[in-house]
């Protein structure tokens, strides 16, 4: 009887056994699976933001040439935004509409307009003042924005930094070291390529000190100063981006809506400034602005679609570090179409820059598995995620 009853225990005990044993090997799989995926979500984002700045660097060349020949900075915004909002709509459609909130709140619209205010804004001021430097002061005064918005970021809390975490001074040393590495490349390779212009400025000034203007030119600083307003716009955008993926979780969709309204307010810039909208037929055939006018806001498209839906995976912060790479876009971009030689001190900044870029993903990764595995906020400085 007794041999009888330890038979069907012994079955049960078997059966939990192989059970246990699935079990664990299904969740081990299945977080083998979750790491992967992960890896392939970091090394989609990091290279994607890459490609981003190299699309960027190569646009800014293309619009200062096309500025110089003289088509209106208003009058490209004005219609790229359209051809943007045109050529992602579908895709929008397609792939977000699950994401649309079933209503538009005030707080919400008010947002994306602002947003929408704030982005048109940015690419005039920036297109200007691009127009009265050069397209490598373009891509080299985006190089503060990783600490404007590392400071907005963390006064708004999407930021969270503990000074008592290893990885949160880590963070704020990666920042400090990317903006001055970037902003040393910018510097050093502005010395090797002008140095001729600047001693033949020099000897002009000496021989006539009256010559004011030949060492400081007004076109150029308030050019810096519209570089600097379209930075400060960027950074706030960037940062309002992250609030607004709370609600409209749509990356695709944000970027067409922004653009459509952008368009309006853009054209209502250019009337009051011009007293007309210019179509820039006087410049080009109607044939080639089209055709410009796509391809603008195709790679605008683009690039502001895959940077909001970084944005919205990681933050703001993390985007923003990436901008420097412009920079060294830029220089490889003068390299090879104008023969222009990186200097030794470029290098080094841009050394000085990666390290700073690496040790913050370094800290940003460590965080983000320290929050994975369950970690304290108390004990470390945890980045919650934007959208929970």
């Amino acid at each position: 009887m007794l041999s009888e009853t330890k038979k069907p225990m012994k079955k049960s005990g078997r059966h939990i056994l192989k059970l246990a044993s699935f079990l664990i090997k299904r969740t081990l799989s299945n977080v083998k699976r979750m790491q992967g995926e992960r890896l392939m979500e970091e090394v989609a984002i990091i290279g994607g933001l890459i490609g981003v700045q190299f699309m960027a660097a190569g646009n800014a060349v293309l619009m200062s040439f096309v500025m110089s020949l003289g088509l209106k900075s208003l009058t490209i915004v004005t219609f790229m935004s359209p051809a943007t909002s045109l050529l992602l709509s579908p895709l929008a459609f397609y792939s977000e509409r699950s994401l649309w909130p079933k209503k538009f709140s005030s707080k919400l619209i008010l947002r994306l307009i602002l947003l929408s205010l704030g982005g048109t804004t940015f690419q005039v001021l920036m297109l200007k003042g691009m127009n009265l430097t050069s397209p490598a002061m373009g891509t080299a005064m985006p190089n503060v924005a990783p600490g404007l918005i590392f400071i907005i970021a963390w006064i708004f809390r999407l930021e969270k930094v503990n000074i008592k975490s290893t990885y949160s001074r880590v963070k704020i040393m990666g920042t400090m070291l990317c903006v001055v590495g970037a902003f040393a490349m910018s510097i050093m390779q502005s010395m090797s390529t002008n140095a001729a212009k600047q001693d033949a400025t020099l000897v002009h000034y000496i021989s006539d000190p009256t010559a004011h203007d030949a060492v400081f030119d007004k076109q150029k600083i308030l050019g810096c100063i519209y570089l600097l307003l379209a930075i400060s716009l960027l950074s706030s955008s960037l940062v309002l981006q992250a609030f607004i993926f709370r609600d409209f979780p749509a990356p695709i969709s944000m970027c067409v809506i922004t653009s459509f309204l952008g368009t309006f307010i853009t054209a209502a810039f250019q009337f009051i400034e011009d007293h007309e909208i210019k179509t820039g037929l006087d410049v080009f055939s109607a044939r080639n602005l089209i055709m410009y006018f796509l391809l603008e806001g195709a790679v605008n498209g683009v690039c502001i679609s895959f940077s909001s839906w970084a944005i919205k995976k990681k933050g703001p912060v993390l985007v923003s570090m990436f901008s420097p790479i412009g920079t060294v876009c830029s220089a490889i971009f003068s390299v090879v179409t104008i023969g222009v030689t990186i200097s030794v001190g470029s290098y080094g900044g841009m050394f000085i820059m990666f390290t700073g870029l690496y040790l913050f993903l370094w800290a940003k990764g460590k965080e983000e598995d320290i929050e994975g595995s369950g970690g304290k906020q108390g004990e470390h400085d945890i980045e919650k995620p934007l959208l929970e």
